[in-house]
């Protein structure tokens, strides 16, 4: 096998690989991907500095994570939560209902949201990542010496 036969195989395997990030709901409905991807801008709403959950593609990293979980009541429980926002278009308030009561449905909600934002290549840069800088100042990775 020569370079160029490892090249169009990396070419062909990276193209099924994007091709198949593309593909959204593996996890969820059409109808329950746009609850969550409503539910998680809410919590992290775009702004003047950053993109918010749905820039940084916070509904995909949840479906990609649930349909990879190995405990099924992981899932179920996320089906249960997005059951009362797939019926009612009163999301702010029907949030609200679920922060204040501190639900186990929210709590996981807002744990992934965040996880899923600041592990993005948006939630990074909102955090003014400059990646691996030489540590300047009076503490730049050296201990006080001790006489």
């Amino acid at each position: 096998m020569n370079r160029r036969d490892l090249f169009k195989i990396s070419v062909v395997g990276g193209a099924a690989v994007a091709a198949h990030a593309q593909q959204p709901h593996r996890f969820f409905t059409p109808e329950e991907f746009k609850a969550v991807d409503m539910l998680t801008e809410m919590i992290i709403p775009a702004d003047e500095k950053s993109g918010g959950a749905r820039a940084a593609q916070v509904a995909a990293y949840i479906d990609q994570r649930l349909a990879e979980a190995f405990e099924q009541s992981e899932r179920d429980l996320w089906r249960a939560g997005l059951k009362p926002f797939l019926t009612s278009p009163d999301f702010p308030g029907l949030l609200q209902k679920l922060c204040d009561s501190n639900d186990e449905f929210f709590v996981a909600l807002k744990h992934d949201t965040i996880r899923g934002y600041y592990s993005s290549r948006v939630g990074i840069q909102d955090q003014d990542y400059k990646g691996n800088t030489y540590q300047q100042g009076d503490y730049a990775g050296e201990l006080p010496h001790n006489p």
